[in-house]
Protein backbone atom coordinates (compact mmCIF):
# COMPACT_ATOMS: atom_id res chain seq x y z
CA UNK A 1 0.00 0.00 0.00
CA UNK A 2 1.19 3.31 -0.72
CA UNK A 3 1.32 5.87 1.94
CA UNK A 4 0.90 9.65 0.68
CA UNK A 5 2.04 12.90 3.16
CA UNK A 6 -0.16 15.79 1.76
CA UNK A 7 1.40 17.84 4.94
CA UNK A 8 3.55 20.47 4.22
CA UNK A 9 6.46 18.72 5.56
CA UNK A 10 8.86 21.19 4.35
CA UNK A 11 7.58 24.08 6.46
CA UNK A 12 7.40 22.14 9.55
CA UNK A 13 11.06 21.06 9.24
CA UNK A 14 11.91 24.84 8.36
CA UNK A 15 10.25 26.03 11.07
CA UNK A 16 11.67 22.73 13.65
CA UNK A 17 14.98 24.33 12.32
CA UNK A 18 14.07 28.09 12.94
CA UNK A 19 13.08 26.89 16.34
CA UNK A 20 16.53 24.94 17.20
CA UNK A 21 18.21 27.85 16.18
CA UNK A 22 15.87 30.70 18.28
CA UNK A 23 16.89 27.99 21.22
CA UNK A 24 20.61 28.21 20.39
CA UNK A 25 20.66 31.90 19.80
CA UNK A 26 18.95 32.28 23.46
CA UNK A 27 21.18 29.14 24.99
CA UNK A 28 24.29 31.51 23.95
CA UNK A 29 23.47 34.92 25.11
CA UNK A 30 22.56 33.56 28.00
CA UNK A 31 25.77 31.68 28.22
CA UNK A 32 27.26 34.81 27.32
CA UNK A 33 25.03 36.88 29.83
CA UNK A 34 26.44 34.24 32.56
CA UNK A 35 30.37 34.88 31.21
CA UNK A 36 29.70 38.34 31.32
CA UNK A 37 28.42 38.10 35.20
CA UNK A 38 31.39 36.34 36.29
CA UNK A 39 34.26 38.56 34.52
CA UNK A 40 32.19 41.21 35.68
CA UNK A 41 31.69 39.86 39.59
CA UNK A 42 35.53 39.02 39.42
CA UNK A 43 36.73 42.16 38.42
CA UNK A 44 34.29 43.81 41.16
CA UNK A 45 36.28 41.41 43.67
CA UNK A 46 39.73 42.39 42.03
CA UNK A 47 38.78 46.11 42.82
CA UNK A 48 37.65 45.69 45.94
CA UNK A 49 40.58 43.34 47.20
CA UNK A 50 43.33 45.97 45.89
CA UNK A 51 41.25 49.15 47.20
CA UNK A 52 41.54 47.46 50.63
CA UNK A 53 45.23 47.04 50.08
CA UNK A 54 45.43 50.82 49.00
CA UNK A 55 43.25 51.84 52.43
CA UNK A 56 45.56 49.65 54.61
CA UNK A 57 48.98 50.97 52.26
CA UNK A 58 47.32 54.73 52.80
CA UNK A 59 47.02 54.27 56.38
CA UNK A 60 50.74 52.48 56.84
CA UNK A 61 51.65 55.70 54.93
CA UNK A 62 50.18 57.85 57.46
CA UNK A 63 51.05 56.18 60.58
CA UNK A 64 55.31 56.04 58.60
CA UNK A 65 54.94 59.47 58.21
CA UNK A 66 53.67 61.10 61.50
CA UNK A 67 56.92 58.16 63.07
CA UNK A 68 59.15 60.10 60.37
CA UNK A 69 57.95 63.62 61.92
CA UNK A 70 58.56 62.21 65.28
CA UNK A 71 61.89 61.13 64.22
CA UNK A 72 62.91 64.35 63.00
CA UNK A 73 61.73 66.41 65.48
CA UNK A 74 63.57 64.23 68.00
CA UNK A 75 67.18 64.34 65.79
CA UNK A 76 66.44 68.77 65.94
CA UNK A 77 66.32 68.23 69.86
CA UNK A 78 68.86 66.05 70.05
CA UNK A 79 71.29 68.13 67.31
CA UNK A 80 70.16 71.12 69.53
CA UNK A 81 71.10 69.68 72.70
CA UNK A 82 74.21 68.78 71.18
CA UNK A 83 74.64 71.78 70.67
CA UNK A 84 73.99 73.46 73.52
CA UNK A 85 76.87 70.92 75.06
CA UNK A 86 79.47 72.24 73.13
CA UNK A 87 78.78 75.72 73.49
CA UNK A 88 78.81 74.78 77.68
CA UNK A 89 81.95 72.52 76.81
CA UNK A 90 83.80 75.58 74.59
CA UNK A 91 82.50 78.12 77.66
CA UNK A 92 84.58 75.85 80.10
CA UNK A 93 87.19 75.39 77.70
CA UNK A 94 87.60 79.17 76.91
CA UNK A 95 87.90 79.76 80.32
CA UNK A 96 91.87 79.24 80.36
CA UNK A 97 92.17 81.04 76.81
CA UNK A 98 93.26 85.00 78.06
CA UNK A 99 95.70 83.19 80.14
CA UNK A 100 97.34 81.15 77.54
CA UNK A 101 96.87 84.82 75.46
CA UNK A 102 98.95 86.66 77.64
CA UNK A 103 101.58 83.65 78.39
CA UNK A 104 102.08 83.20 74.63
CA UNK A 105 102.69 87.14 74.38
CA UNK A 106 105.12 87.31 76.85
CA UNK A 107 106.85 84.29 75.20
CA UNK A 108 107.44 85.16 71.75
CA UNK A 109 107.55 89.23 71.92
CA UNK A 110 110.82 89.73 71.36
CA UNK A 111 112.67 92.53 72.83
CA UNK A 112 112.36 96.56 71.60
CA UNK A 113 108.36 95.77 70.41
CA UNK A 114 105.85 97.03 72.73
CA UNK A 115 102.16 96.48 72.45
CA UNK A 116 99.74 99.27 73.48
CA UNK A 117 96.78 97.79 72.77
CA UNK A 118 95.20 94.63 72.59
CA UNK A 119 91.51 93.29 71.78
CA UNK A 120 89.74 90.00 71.65
CA UNK A 121 87.10 89.15 69.46
CA UNK A 122 85.90 85.78 69.69
CA UNK A 123 89.36 83.59 68.55
CA UNK A 124 90.54 86.57 66.89
CA UNK A 125 93.21 88.94 68.34
CA UNK A 126 94.46 92.50 67.20
CA UNK A 127 97.61 93.77 68.51
CA UNK A 128 98.85 97.08 67.98
CA UNK A 129 102.03 98.81 69.19
CA UNK A 130 105.49 99.75 68.69
CA UNK A 131 108.61 98.53 67.45
CA UNK A 132 112.22 99.92 67.27
CA UNK A 133 112.21 98.51 63.57
CA UNK A 134 110.34 96.56 61.10
CA UNK A 135 112.94 93.91 61.62
CA UNK A 136 111.08 93.53 64.73
CA UNK A 137 107.56 93.28 63.29
CA UNK A 138 108.90 90.62 61.41
CA UNK A 139 110.45 88.87 64.22
CA UNK A 140 107.00 89.11 66.21
CA UNK A 141 105.28 87.48 62.99
CA UNK A 142 107.77 84.47 62.57
CA UNK A 143 107.13 83.74 66.52
CA UNK A 144 103.67 83.99 66.55
CA UNK A 145 103.38 81.20 63.40
CA UNK A 146 105.69 78.97 64.23
CA UNK A 147 106.88 78.99 67.97
CA UNK A 148 103.23 79.11 69.97
CA UNK A 149 101.27 76.20 69.92
CA UNK A 150 98.12 78.51 70.95
CA UNK A 151 98.61 81.28 68.16
CA UNK A 152 98.58 80.85 64.57
CA UNK A 153 98.16 83.15 60.90
CA UNK A 154 99.52 85.92 62.30
CA UNK A 155 98.54 88.85 59.64
CA UNK A 156 100.50 92.64 59.48
CA UNK A 157 97.02 94.59 58.95
CA UNK A 158 99.09 97.75 59.05
CA UNK A 159 102.75 99.06 59.74
CA UNK A 160 103.91 103.04 59.84
CA UNK A 161 106.56 104.99 60.07
CA UNK A 162 106.89 107.02 63.12
CA UNK A 163 109.13 109.17 66.13
CA UNK A 164 109.28 108.61 69.75
CA UNK A 165 110.95 111.83 71.97
CA UNK A 166 113.10 110.64 74.51
CA UNK A 167 114.46 113.47 75.62
CA UNK A 168 114.41 117.02 74.11
CA UNK A 169 117.37 116.58 71.80
CA UNK A 170 116.91 112.18 71.35
CA UNK A 171 114.33 111.37 69.03
CA UNK A 172 114.39 108.34 67.50
CA UNK A 173 112.45 106.32 64.45
CA UNK A 174 110.08 103.31 65.14
CA UNK A 175 107.27 101.45 63.40
CA UNK A 176 104.03 101.46 64.58
CA UNK A 177 102.18 98.48 63.63
CA UNK A 178 98.88 96.66 63.84
CA UNK A 179 98.19 93.09 63.34
CA UNK A 180 96.00 90.38 63.93
CA UNK A 181 96.73 86.21 65.15
CA UNK A 182 93.91 83.87 65.53
CA UNK A 183 93.81 82.00 69.11
CA UNK A 184 93.23 78.26 69.47
CA UNK A 185 91.30 76.38 71.66
CA UNK A 186 92.25 73.61 73.73
CA UNK A 187 90.59 71.42 71.56
CA UNK A 188 92.41 72.86 68.47
CA UNK A 189 95.69 72.50 70.52
CA UNK A 190 95.10 68.89 71.22
CA UNK A 191 94.53 67.75 67.61
CA UNK A 192 97.08 69.73 66.10
CA UNK A 193 99.45 68.15 68.66
CA UNK A 194 97.92 64.75 68.26
CA UNK A 195 98.26 65.02 64.53
CA UNK A 196 102.15 66.38 65.44
CA UNK A 197 102.66 62.80 67.31
CA UNK A 198 101.04 60.84 65.04
CA UNK A 199 103.41 62.33 62.17
CA UNK A 200 106.41 61.99 63.66
CA UNK A 201 105.62 58.17 64.92
CA UNK A 202 105.15 57.45 61.15
CA UNK A 203 108.59 59.21 60.65
CA UNK A 204 110.06 57.23 62.88
CA UNK A 205 108.34 54.03 61.92
CA UNK A 206 109.28 54.88 58.13
CA UNK A 207 113.05 55.79 59.24
CA UNK A 208 113.69 52.41 61.60
CA UNK A 209 112.04 50.46 58.20
CA UNK A 210 114.69 51.96 55.96
CA UNK A 211 117.85 51.29 58.09
CA UNK A 212 116.09 47.52 58.73
CA UNK A 213 115.96 47.09 54.95
CA UNK A 214 119.20 48.88 53.78
CA UNK A 215 122.24 45.99 53.34
CA UNK A 216 125.01 45.68 55.71
CA UNK A 217 128.24 46.81 54.77
CA UNK A 218 130.87 43.99 54.71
Amino acid sequence: MILINLLPHREAARKRRREAFYASLMLSALAGVIVAGAIYVWYAAQISDHQGKNLVLSTEIKRLEGQIKDIATLQAEIAALRARQQAVEDLQADRNMPVHLLNELVKQIPDGVYVSSLRQDNQIVSLQGTAQSNERVSELLRNLGNNSPWLNKPELVEITSGAVTLSPRDQRRVSNFTMKVRLLRASEVQKAASAASAASAASAASSAAGKASAPAKT
